[in-house]
């Protein structure tokens, strides 16, 4: 990492690659819960969860945190799928009274091994996931892999902690096996492919929405053909959306989603494989045949390599 590569302090750090949309209007929780992946209607206020938005082929077309503010809702997202992601959404909006905006503030990530700590010199109770908090004029979400999101208000106080770096950030949410969807990733993947239902991002009790029926199939009557898995590889970070291959193949046997610099040298990434393509156990970087890839744990587990077919 070019930048505070020990996670040993509180760091924090502009998430330039993030921005919010803002949603507001007395239809905003119905009108999400159904454009998008989760559950909305049951969020309470003041927590977030993660989520997605489809295209009718089921593919993500951005994956977001949803937060609930009040009586607004902030869908945090790629900052370059921002503005197509309200377009879009706004198409839907017809008669319900709903209005979405960009904001022009840029997330804050917050992150390290002694946020914590931090916090609770300056008073703040010890942060449940997914639960939100005011700090400084900030207020501040934390995510389930112990990163924390904060949104600031104009003019507020800096925070009392070490300038950290957003490739520590990204390096923190691929470790974590979390994918973020941007511009080179967008509407290629289907949830499942991406893990996106193991780290609780689609719930498959709610009603309909975009892409509804193509991810309910693969997970009741589909078999995966890929899965999101993590490497290492000695070289620099590879670029989302740069393909994998096997072998000598021309065929792609993969894509990367995320990837950032590790801390001892050469960079960790996650990428959708496909499966066959990993049973060969010859998958490199198309950029880079000679270049081994280290297989990396995730800290959950992924199902067995073919779901079974069921009836429903």
């Amino acid at each position: 990492m070019s930048q505070n590569t020990s996670l040993a302090g509180a760091f924090a750090t502009p998430l330039a690659g993030w921005a919010s949309i803002l949603v507001q209007g007395a239809d905003a929780a119905a009108f999400l819960h159904s454009q998008l992946s989760s559950n909305v209607n049951g969020l309470a206020p003041a927590h977030g969860q993660y989520s997605s938005y489809n295209s009718p082929k089921g593919r993500m077309l951005a994956t977001l945190v949803v937060w609930r503010t009040g009586a607004d809702y902030r869908l945090l997202v790629a900052a370059d799928l921002a503005e197509p992601v309200r377009k879009r959404l706004a198409m839907f909006v017809l008669r319900s009274k709903v209005t979405l905006a960009v904001e022009p503030r840029v997330p804050i990530g917050l992150y390290g091994d002694a946020l914590p700590a931090a916090l609770a010199t300056d008073g703040v109770a010890a942060a449940v996931a997914w639960g939100d908090f005011a700090w400084r004029g900030h207020a501040v979400l934390p995510l389930p892999d112990g990163r924390m999101v904060a949104l600031a208000a104009a003019d507020t106080p800096q925070l009392p902690l070490a300038a950290g770096s957003e490739d520590a950030w990204t390096w923190l949410g691929v470790r974590a096996g979390v994918p973020w969807i941007t511009a080179a990733t967008s509407d290629q993947i289907i949830a499942q492919s991406a893990n996106w239902e193991l780290v609780g991002g689609v719930d498959f009790h709610k009603g309909c929405y975009p892409g509804q029926e193509i991810v309910a199939r693969m997970q009741y009557l589909g078999r995966l053909k890929e899965r999101l898995f993590a490497f290492h590889a000695d070289t620099p970070p590879p670029a989302a959306g740069e393909a994998l291959q096997a072998g000598d193949e021309a065929a792609n046997a993969g894509i990367v989603v995320n990837a950032a610099a590790a801390p001892a040298g050469g960079s960790d990434f996650i990428a959708v494989t496909r499966l066959a393509a990993l049973e060969g156990g010859a998958v490199h970087l198309a950029g880079a045949p000679a270049t081994a890839l280290a297989p990396l744990p995730l800290p959950y587990a992924v199902p067995a390599l073919e779901n079974v077919r069921v009836r429903l």
